[in-house]
């Protein structure tokens, strides 16, 4: 007769991607949602003693805040750089501590950060600085953590993997519901320290809903985890195939490059956005407000998206399997369309960021809410598909660490912009856009690896039944004989 916590397997499973779902989507990308918190810690006046008085071309006195704007871009730049750049500590203590102290370690982070936000004042506003940084890292460690689970879906395992990325990026709602919040009356304060006590849930999923180390892939035979189940048999979560890829055999080189571009161009988008929007509406706050208002409803549908993506990547699990092909052959094959996909969007949503038409913005918004959730989802399933799950937490920090370094000159965009454009953004829009097309290198490179191996595999078939002809013959002939 089998234990209740076998028995219970399938329930506890669910329950660990349904809390695992409302973890990423209310919690941990919340550092995307910085246009909207940005414009209220604006309106209070946070950082306002960057702003001074000077007189424009009609000799009237105006107050000039772009040092109000670069101090806030600045913020962003910082916060983003750190959540990616840490990332590679973060695996490496996710690979080589397991689950429970990483999570512990995330947690700590994005809690402090949330308590930084709440005791924030304009008199105060450099807490901002290390606050946010402090939710972009634990938030970023919550989501990798969270990945894993994944795991536990077999055929469904890079849907789960995908749909845990777009709740990260739906996420960034969460501070369009504090702005909504604040405009009715509560105060930032008690919204953050309200979004800090989410850790309570946070900590109960580490303790019940996570095994120590790590979920291995694939799982062994009654395999269980959880503070209330003991493994039938020890498992350090490395479980690891021949069909996977060593990182000699082909370097995440190109996903590098592709993430490095593409994210800085996101990055530079959201963290100029308000000062762009207020250059389009002249000054008028109510419309800067409307439109962040849109952009942060588009940013939420991120988790519709997930699932096609997911669906794309899994399709060939539907069919029969290709006689020879490996799963990670297989894999590779299907994601080719995602990888060409990503970077054809993030073309499209890089030429109508860069045409200065504020209504063309509605458009803007949902392309950089659908390559987005392209990107982060589609470069966790090639590093989880192509490399054994020992390496996931290291190259995927890897990864996200050199990205990390480029999209620092994300902060310069931003003093070209305001230093020598005169605050007009397109020659620096039009040269992000031709970078983009780097970004092609990379699924052009995955396909002419996948026509290598396909002739490799024709070869291998091709001499196994020349042999097979060989020794047919041969035995006919002794027959004869």
């Amino acid at each position: 007769m089998l234990p209740q916590c076998l028995k219970n397997f399938n329930v506890r499973k669910c329950l660990t991607f349904i809390t695992g779902m409302v973890e990423c989507l209310f919690f941990a990308g919340i550092v995307l949602g910085w246009a909207s918190l940005g414009f209220l810690f604006k309106a209070q006046g946070f950082f306002g003693s960057f702003c001074v008085n000077t007189t424009n071309t009609d000799g009237l006195q105006v107050q000039d805040c772009r040092g109000q704007d670069e101090q806030f871009s600045l913020v962003f730049t910082i916060a983003s750089f750190l959540m990616n750049f840490l990332t590679l500590l973060n695996g490496l203590i996710f690979d080589r501590f397991g689950t429970l102290i990483a999570r512990l370690f995330g947690l700590a982070l994005h809690t402090g950060g949330l308590l930084m936000l709440a005791f924030a004042t304009p008199t105060l506003s450099m807490l901002v600085y290390p606050g946010l940084s402090c939710i972009a890292v634990g938030g970023f460690m919550l989501l990798l953590t969270n990945m894993q689970v994944a795991n536990l879906f077999g055929a469904h395992r890079s849907t789960i993997i995908t749909v845990y990325n777009g709740a990260f990026d739906s996420s960034s709602g969460v501070f369009l519901l504090v702005k909504f919040a604040y405009e009715s009356g509560i105060s930032l304060k008690a919204s953050f320290l309200f979004l800090a006590a989410g850790s309570i849930h946070h900590l109960l999923r580490t303790i019940f809903l996570f095994p120590r180390t790590t979920i291995p892939y694939p799982l062994p035979d009654n395999y269980k985890y959880g503070i209330s189940c003991r493994r039938s048999r020890k498992t350090n979560g490395t479980v690891e195939t021949d069909s996977k890829m060593t990182m000699d055999d082909n370097p995440p080189d190109q996903e590098e490059l592709k993430k490095t571009v593409i994210q800085l161009r996101h990055f530079v988008f959201i963290g100029t956005l308000n000062p762009a929007l207020e250059r389009l509406a002249d000054g008028d706050a109510s419309i800067v407000s409307k439109y962040i208002n849109a952009f942060a409803f588009t940013q939420m549908c991120g988790l519709l998206v997930a699932p096609i993506h997911g669906t794309i990547l899994d399709r060939h699990k539907r069919k029969p399997p290709v006689p020879g092909m490996s799963e990670e052959e297989a894999d590779l094959n299907s994601a080719i369309i995602s990888f060409f996909l990503t970077s054809v969007l993030a073309l499209l949503f890089s030429i109508c960021s860069s045409i200065p038409v504020l209504p063309l913005q509605y458009f803007t918004f949902v392309m950089q809410m659908i390559d987005f959730s392209f990107l982060y989802g589609g470069m966790t399933v090639f590093v989880a598909v192509v490399f054994p799950p020992c390496h996931f937490g290291k190259l995927y920090g890897l990864i996200t660490t050199l990205s990390a370094v480029f999209s620092l000159l994300q902060y310069a965009c931003f003093a070209v912009v305001e230093e020598l454009l005169d605050g007009d953004p397109l020659y620096v829009n039009i040269a992000l856009t031709v970078l983009i097309l780097f970004s092609f290198s990379h699924p052009l490179n995955v396909f002419l690896h996948c026509r290598k191996l396909a002739s490799q595999r024709a070869k291998a078939n091709t001499s196994t039944a020349t042999k097979t002809v060989t020794v047919t013959e041969v035995e006919s002939m002794v027959s004869l004989t």
